[in-house]
């Protein structure tokens, strides 16, 4: 068990290492510096502090995971596995799985059972999709002309699509206000959160997001005058799509619902930059807190197993 163990740990630091590679690979160095080096430093800053901010905010979805499962732990563990899970989880693809893998790594360790590391991995699931349809409802009434042209609906579609987007959290808000018991849909059951963890929920997630957008605009804004909301429309709808396709890091998805909104533009530098500061360097420097954990772990408790993990206090 413990073999198999470290042999899972190696494979998904060398499959971060391959993904950083095969993305990189598709250019010459001279494109990439050339692109890069097009974007104005103050855009690349902005993009890179918008990327920095946005992963702040995923360290509090499983902060308040946590506290939804009864299992609070300090905020620094909480932001090491969010980050190292989250920053893996972005480039592999498969999020629940691939971030939910390193999640468990993390919190069997510090005490947590099987189960609950799996409720931590659902709430901070619900908390994309909250945040996911905040700024989608937002976008698609704010900026309903933009999505008549890109999903070719009409637009009472657009609307009742932006309304119903924006319905679900406030339906999720009132439960967790008034519902005190497990809902059972089928085979499915949940865990309504009381509300002050769903209002975070909300909010971070919106929030979340919204800095995602903010740290793409950024980058486009280098190469082409385009307003924040249009960039925020153009992503959710490219992000949703990523999502369900389950593509690593969104790659070729992102790029093509962008070329959409920015057609007669050359837009290499842009998107590097976005995919630069927010998919490669988080990718970089979560391989290596990986890494580094794994071996901490093991030269202090060799002997460890996934039995004992539960007991483990750190």
């Amino acid at each position: 068990m413990r073999n198999w163990k470290y042999l899972i740990a190696a494979a998904a630091i060398g499959l971060a290492a391959f993904l950083l590679y095969r993305t990189l690979s598709r250019y010459s160095l001279d494109q990439l510096v050339e692109a890069v080096s097009a974007v104005p430093v103050p855009r690349l800053l902005g993009a890179a502090a918008f990327a920095a901010a946005s992963y702040l905010c995923l360290t509090c979805f499983d902060y308040l995971a946590l506290r939804y499962v009864g299992k609070p732990l300090p905020y620094p563990k909480a932001a090491l596995a969010s980050f190292t899970a989250l920053s893996l989880g972005h480039n592999i693809g498969l999020a629940a799985l691939s971030s939910g893998a390193v999640r468990y790594r993390f919190y069997n360790r510090w005490g947590l059972s099987t189960g609950e590391v799996a409720k931590v991995i659902v709430f901070c699931g619900i908390t994309v999709g909250l945040g996911l349809m905040v700024l989608g409802g937002a976008a698609l009434l704010l900026r309903s002309g933009l999505a008549v042209e890109i999903t070719g609906l009409s637009l009472p579609v657009v609307i009742a699509l932006g309304i119903g987007c924006l319905a679900v959290p406030a339906i999720y808000l009132i439960l967790s206000a008034f519902v005190r018991k497990t809902l059972r849909i089928r085979r499915w059951s949940l865990e309504v959160p009381p509300l002050r963890l769903a209002v975070g929920q909300v909010l971070v997630g919106s929030v979340n997001f919204a800095f995602v957008a903010a740290c793409l605009h950024q980058a486009l804004a280098a190469v082409a005058e385009v307003a924040y909301l249009g960039v925020a429309s153009v992503y959710v709808i490219a992000n949703a799509t990523a999502l369900v396709s389950h593509v690593p890091g969104g790659l070729g998805v992102i790029e093509s619902v962008v070329m959409y909104l920015l057609p007669q533009k050359d837009l290499i530098g842009p998107l590097l930059v976005f995919r630069f500061v927010y998919f490669l360097v988080p990718l970089g420097l979560g391989s290596i807190l990986f890494a580094i954990t794994e071996l901490y772990y093991r030269r202090r408790n060799p002997s460890y197993t996934e039995g004992a993990g539960l007991g483990a206090k750190a």
